[in-house]
């Protein structure tokens, strides 16, 4: 059975979101109680009964057709993330039984944190499909959480989590001139990854702690933006080397569900390839948490 809160509040966003004239349909002359598409207009311009529109986005169907649902996204103009994302609101049976499988993460693999550490030059973390960081190298600490214990992802009661650090940590927010676009984006990823794993307690914990303790979170996931992102740059104000635009590639790691190496690099030969290896001469030495005083 499909989540009715989920999926109805999904689909409405993405009505509202919506004019008769951009699927097609004539605007009429009355006035519209509220904005967006009304139910009976995605059903008519998805060739779909009005009752069974209704009743699907009210979750009252037990079943519902690859071509039903690719109807609706069709004519809600849904991008293939949310595509996906309505494929499993609707039909959460059709999740395997490995994916709904929710077991407590104990930690990145040795091998993992082995490569990792060989990345000398180079920020790299290990994380979970929640984003807690299992694993990080000693670039990657001294990027993003140089305030924190070098050892906190080893501990699984202070491990840390990048999306609860980009909301609630303050040193962390800082990091970026645009944490606007940050936040969009680490919301829109959440819900991806959250519709996947309706059985992740863990994950449902997160979300309501983030969701009760900042009210910028709760108004981004009311919205139900959806994306994934696994390459893309980023934007950093380093406290110690100052401003750097960063590229991110995330490689998953098939034989550790949900887990993934996301290693951040700079155009060489540029400024922020420049501000990189200055901050990687602060180490001490390879593998600490200390850097140098930069005076």
């Amino acid at each position: 059975m499909p989540d009715f809160s989920e999926l109805s509040d999904f689909l409405r966003s993405r009505r509202a979101a919506l004019t008769p004239e951009e699927i097609g349909l004539p605007q009429l002359a009355e006035r519209r109680r509220v904005p967006g598409l009304r139910r009976e207009e995605v059903a008519l311009a998805a060739g779909l009964s009005v009752t069974h529109y209704t009743r699907l986005e009210q979750g009252r169907v037990h079943q519902v057709s690859d071509s039903v649902l690719r109807a609706i996204a069709r004519t809600l103009r849904l991008t293939p993330d949310e595509s996906g994302h309505l494929m499993d609101l609707a039909r959460p049976e059709a999740i395997t039984s490995r994916r709904a499988q929710t077991p407590r993460t104990s930690g990145a693999a040795p091998g993992v944190r082995q490569l990792i550490d060989t990345f000398t030059d180079t920020p790299a973390l290990v994380l979970d499909r929640r984003n807690d960081i299992l694993a990080w190298n000693a670039m990657g600490h001294l990027l993003l959480a140089m305030h924190l214990p070098f050892d906190a992802p080893g501990q699984r009661d202070r491990r840390p989590n990048l999306t609860r650090m980009l909301f609630l940590d303050e040193h962390n927010r800082d990091l970026y001139p645009r944490w606007h676009d940050e936040a969009q984006l680490a919301v829109a990823s959440l819900r991806l990854v959250a519709g996947r794993h309706p059985h992740d307690k863990q994950l449902a914990e997160l979300i309501g702690e983030l969701t009760m303790n900042s009210e910028e979170f709760a108004q981004r996931w009311a919205r139900h933006p959806v994306r994934t992102c696994v390459a893309g740059t980023k934007e950093i104000d380093h406290p110690l080397v100052g401003s750097m635009e960063l590229s991110f590639q995330s490689l998953l790691l098939p034989e550790a569900a949900g887990q993934r190496v996301i290693a951040y690099t700079a155009r060489p030969g540029s400024s922020s390839d420049a501000a990189l290896r200055l901050l990687s001469s602060t180490l001490c030495v390879p593998n600490t948490s200390v850097p140098t005083n930069l005076d």
